[in-house]
């Protein structure tokens, strides 16, 4: 996984899984870039984490200074350096709706040229992503839009403090209806590292990947810090 793509719709939580995988990429010994391309969500972007995952030697490509935090459709033009720069790895975490998705045709000739995955994050509890027709047609939007072609399912179900090992379970089989009709791999969900002892492993045939909690909201960052 050279060249990693991760898209979905807005609260997918696509840029979680996009923080993780970068850095479980890392500790295998990978020269990792992450690059922020997500000009939808204001709240929860991998550009949270530029200064503690620096420290770790991943570099997080965003806008910054005063464009940090943003709510603009901006992109930093390092995006295109890392992913032309083909002895790193690169994660792109992308915007949460297909307009967002847009953003990816700026560097269209370059990804192909490169080759890569593009990972569907999925929440059956989200709207616009709670049902098969809903999910393909989303897929199928996002495609148009990115101009490029969806390679993966990952299904992140979930109903954060309400998460239990049934609501998992139910977008499992979902998504396992999409993979069926798509003929997309479907392999993993994903779980939050505080609900792991409840939903376990092996849940429809799949793989549980458990994912570090990173991106708080604005009220938790300013508890974090004493400030509420």
């Amino acid at each position: 996984m050279n060249l990693c793509i991760v898209i979905g719709a807005y609260g997918s939580g696509k840029s979680e899984y996009s923080i993780n995988i970068a850095r479980s990429l890392k500790d295998e010994g990978e020269d990792v870039v992450l690059a922020d391309m997500d000009v939808v969500n204001p709240y929860f972007r991998s550009r949270d984490v530029r200064e503690e995952y620096a420290k770790l030697g991943i570099e997080v490509v965003a806008p910054e200074g005063q464009f940090m935090h943003a709510d603009l459709p901006m992109l930093s033009p390092r995006i295109k350096g890392a992913i032309e720069d083909h002895t790193k790895t690169v994660i792109l975490d992308v915007g949460g709706d297909p307009a967002g998705c847009r953003t990816l045709g700026r560097f269209e000739d370059s990804i192909r040229e490169r080759g890569y995955q593009m990972h569907f994050v999925v929440n059956t509890r989200r709207p616009f992503t709670s049902s098969v027709p809903e999910i393909i047609t989303m897929k199928e939007q996002l495609e148009f839009t990115s101009k490029q072609k969806i390679t993966h399912l990952i299904c992140n179900t979930n109903l954060m403090q309400y998460t239990d090992a049934q609501v998992v379970e139910e977008g499992i089989e979902i998504l396992s209806q999409v993979e069926e009709q798509t003929k997309l791999p479907f392999e993993h969900y994903l779980v939050l590292d505080e609900y792991a002892k409840i939903v376990p492993d092996g849940l429809g045939g799949k793989q549980r990947m458990v994912l570090k909690y990173n991106l708080k909201k604005p009220w938790e960052r300013l508890q974090a810090k004493g400030i509420c």
